[in-house]
Formats: structure tokens, sequence, C-alpha cells
């Protein structure tokens, strides 16, 4: 794997390429081996979308992505975290009812919790029954952040 550390308004978050794609966004400086000039087009792609969409000029992503672990739930609640639109949210709950097993809900915590790809693949986007803002494995104040960025990009270009 290839690192880099981007500075971000949430922290700083370490980013990790493999030769398929982006295996890795972790929160805080990893132990490993960091590129401070990156030159992986992947990696580099990857640091540039995540400062697009901080900046609220990029809405997704289109970096590739490498998932090499997970159970076969995580990796269904993973892909369906994928698809909850950009400013919007699912609880719990209904991400479980979406990847066929509607009693999961504490599963899909713990594959939200287990998602090694956050802000790329967002989890920050599932939240908990009447939109209450529980659990995220970057602390809720990074979780917060990521929803009123998008919430705010959303209605300006609502609005625009």
């Amino acid at each position: 794997m290839r690192w880099a550390v981007l500075d971000s308004p949430i922290g700083e978050l370490s980013v990790a390429v493999d030769d398929v794609g982006v295996c890795r966004v972790q929160f805080g400086r990893t132990d490993e081996v960091v590129d401070t000039a990156p030159t992986d087009p992947v990696l580099c792609a990857a640091l540039d979308q995540l400062r697009g969409y901080f900046a609220g000029a990029s809405t997704g992503f289109t970096v590739p992505l490498s998932v090499r672990r997970g159970t076969e739930f995580e990796r269904a609640v993973w892909r369906r975290m994928t698809d909850i639109p950009y400013g919007q949210t699912e609880t719990y709950g209904a991400v479980a009812a979406a990847v066929g097993d509607p009693q999961a809900a504490r599963a899909v915590g713990v594959a939200c919790n287990r998602n090694p790809i956050p802000v790329i693949v967002p989890c920050h986007r599932i939240v908990g029954a009447g939109g209450k803002l529980v659990g995220f494995g970057g602390g809720l104040p990074r979780k917060r952040h990521l929803l009123e960025l998008e919430a705010a990009v959303a209605l300006r270009q609502a609005w625009t």
C-alpha cells in the first residue's frame, strides 16, 4: 500500500491505495510510511477528489476502490452506502431492509464501523431512527461536519 496524508476540515486523513484502487481512509495520521509527494495517479486523484469534496466543489467520487475484506453482509452494506445520494441520509433500519435483512440494524452499525474507506464510502450518511445522530468511527463531531457540509452544498445547488 502507498499512503498519503491529507489535511482536511475534520483533521488529518490517511489515504492508502493498492494496485487496484483506494483501499483505506483512516482518521488521523497513519503509522505507515507516508508519501509526502505522491506520484501514484490513483492516490493523487483520491486526494484531489477529497479536497474538492471538502471545498464543496464535488459531490461524488470516481476513484477506483479496492475492498478486499469484509463479510458478504458488510460488503452489501458498503455498496448500499454508495447509493445514498449526496446530502441525504438513511437510517440503519432502512439500510438493513435494503440489503435484505430488516432485523439487522445493529449489524449495519457494525458494518459502518468496519468501513475501510470512510468519507469516500459515505457511512456518515447513515443515521439512527428519526434522524438521530448516532455512531461514527471518526466521532460524532466529524459526522456532523460531513452531514452539514453536504446539506449546505446540496441546498446551494438547489437554489442556483
